[in-house]
C-alpha cells in the first residue's frame, strides 16, 4: 500500500537511472547558463495534485561542480523533486527555471520535464510560467528561449520509466 494516496513507489532501477540523468541534466544546465551568480528553480506537481517547489541560488564564486555544492539543503531538495520528474511516475509536471544576474537586467530561460529529460520552453511559454500573481509586479528580466540540453545515451533514458 503506498504512503500517501495517489503516490506510488517507483521502481528502484528507474529511479537509480533518474539519479543519473538528474547529475547529467544539472550539469548541462550549469554549463549552459554560465558563470555568475545563478538562481535555480523547480516547480512539480505531484500524482496526488500536490505541488511541490524549490530554489537554490549559487553565488558567484560557487564552485558548482556537482560534487562542490552537494552539502546544500536546499540543492539536494531541488535535485531530489528533478530526479522524481524524471523518473516520472510520481509527478504529473515539471519545470526547471534558471536565471543568472547579467547586466543590465537578470536573464531567464526554463525547461520542462517530457520523457525523462529537461526540453526547452519557449519564450512565450516562459513568460506565462514567470507571470506573477495579480498585484505583484513583474521582476524587470529579459526572457529568452532556453537552449537544448544533450540528451543522456539511450541506455540510461531505457532503464528508468522514461
Amino acid at each position: 500500500m503506498p504512503a500517501r494516496p495517489g503516490i506510488s513507489r517507483p521502481d528502484d532501477a528507474a529511479t537509480q537511472a533518474a539519479m543519473e540523468r538528474t547529475l547529467s541534466a544539472l550539469a548541462a544546465v550549469f554549463e549552459t547558463i554560465g558563470p555568475g551568480h545563478r538562481t535555480l528553480d523547480i516547480a512539480i506537481l505531484r500524482t496526488d495534485d500536490v505541488p511541490l517547489c524549490q530554489t537554490v541560488e549559487f553565488s558567484p564564486t560557487a564552485d558548482v561542480q556537482l560534487s562542490g555544492i552537494l552539502g546544500s539543503d536546499d540543492f539536494y531538495t531541488l535535485a531530489v523533486f528533478l530526479v522524481f520528474a524524471l523518473e516520472g511516475s510520481t509527478v504529473t509536471g515539471a519545470t526547471l527555471i534558471a536565471t543568472t544576474a547579467a547586466e543590465p537586467r537578470p536573464r531567464t530561460c526554463g525547461w520542462t520535464v517530457r520523457d525523462g529529460w529537461l526540453h526547452p520552453m519557449d519564450r512565450t511559454t516562459l513568460e506565462v510560467a514567470l507571470m506573477p500573481c495579480p498585484g505583484v509586479p513583474a521582476e524587470d528580466r529579459e526572457i529568452y528561449a532556453a537552449p537544448s540540453l544533450p540528451e543522456p545515451p539511450a541506455s540510461d533514458k531505457e532503464s528508468g520509466r522514461a
